[in-house]
């Protein structure tokens, strides 16, 4: 059985991919905090399971609607999430202050309506941040063309952030330079650079899951053998671009100032095909200065039966190299399937977020209808 713990001797943090408000306040994310969990990650389809399929929001909800029975149904959700990450930021503010800022962050997501909108997503981010009010925030901006100059703006004033839906090197290269330009410009204008985090997320299952349904129709023997590899293959070409620009010493001037490295976070390790192992996106991408970000049935997955065999994100470089090289003699153009996973990680998310204010009206609703109209 291997422990959280491990992870961390190997310099990899672990943050869990979900958060529900009973976990909140009977004590369960302060057990895991306590096993080793450093960090919360949020999106808008974790909040719409969350909210919608719990009655531990029923109570909340209700006050809100007492104290103001118009408040629209965006509001509540957002006034429901800083709840939320408030709380989570909360019991991970001792592992912030122990890190001295390196770790113990909780994230919150930008609406994905703004996805393609620079200055909508800079207004937002700011408003959140204000909102939330705790240090060890990390707003989410997707690495999209426009969220790459609003995460440049964000972080020269000094917003920590989270930049999601990473799927190819080509925008882990645009998350990277917009977080190198930020710190350039807070620099400048004399800023304290030792404040201000981020980590670029890369979304690792979802390319298998593409990228094998290919190989699958091709059915020959060259294709089924690349089944269940092109993820971490990607992952690894993505850490070793992080560890040419981020370590050991590869920004002097601004490390010499305070600057942190942008970790790399491993999202979307869940394994979705049922021939894999449960834990593959664990146990294959274990590196010094990464994030893991697991949900609850990955992370006791990997707590009943994951292993710690050494850094696999800095082994079989080569081969990963092959790999790719491989998929592109069959004729599959990856680059073309990453930039697709990337608009159709939006797309769910706008999904998500939208099922999740229908199902928020009709609680909204309902419970309006069952308070006495004395009380509203």
């Amino acid at each position: 059985m291997a422990s959280l713990r491990e992870l961390h001797g190997r310099g990899q943090s672990v943050w869990l991919d979900e958060i529900r408000r009973e976990w909140l306040t009977n004590g369960e994310l302060a057990r895991w905090i306590e096993r080793g969990v450093t960090g919360v990650t949020s999106n808008p389809t974790i909040f719409e399971r969350a909210i919608t399929t719990s009655p531990a929001y029923d109570e909340a909800i209700r006050d809100h609607l007492l104290r103001d029975p118009e408040l629209e149904t965006p509001a509540l959700y957002e006034a429901l999430a800083v709840e939320d990450i408030q709380m989570a930021a909360d019991l991970l503010r001792p592992v912030y202050e122990a890190t001295e800022g390196a770790d113990g962050f909780v994230s919150l997501e930008v609406s994905p309506h703004l996805a393609h909108d620079t200055e909508g997503t800079i207004a937002e981010a700011r408003r959140l941040w204000r909102t939330v009010d705790r240090p060890n925030l990390m707003i989410k901006v997707p690495a999209t063309p426009a969220g790459i100059p609003a995460i440049e703006a964000l972080i020269a004033e000094g917003v920590n952030v989270n930049v999601t839906l990473i799927f190819s090197p080509a925008h882990y290269e645009a998350a990277a330079q917009a977080y190198w330009r930020g710190l350039g410009r807070r620099a400048e204008a004399g800023k304290d650079l030792r404040t201000v985090a981020s980590v670029a997320s890369f979304f690792v299952s979802r390319i298998d899951t593409a990228v094998d349904r290919l190989l699958e129709t091709m059915g020959t023997p060259e294709a089924y053998a690349l089944r269940g590899k092109i993820a971490v293959a990607v992952a690894k070409q993505v850490y070793r671009m992080f560890r040419a620009r981020f370590m050991p010493d590869a920004f002097p001037d601004l490390q010499a100032r305070g600057a942190r490295a942008q970790r790399v976070l491993w999202a979307s390790t869940s394994t979705k095909n049922p021939a894999y192992s449960d834990v593959k996106y664990v146990e294959e991408l274990i590196g010094p200065n990464t994030v893991n970000t697991m949900p609850m049935a990955t992370l006791q997955a990997f707590e009943d039966h994951g292993r710690v065999i050494g850094d696999t994100a800095l082994e079989g470089w080569e081969e990963a190299g092959a790999d790719l090289a491989a998929l592109a003699r069959l004729g599959i153009d990856l680059e073309e399937i990453l930039e697709r996973l990337q608009a159709e990680g939006v797309d769910a998310f706008s999904r998500s977020y939208e099922t999740l204010l229908e199902a928020l009206e009709r609680k909204r609703a309902a419970i309006l209808t069952a308070v006495r109209p004395q009380e509203v």
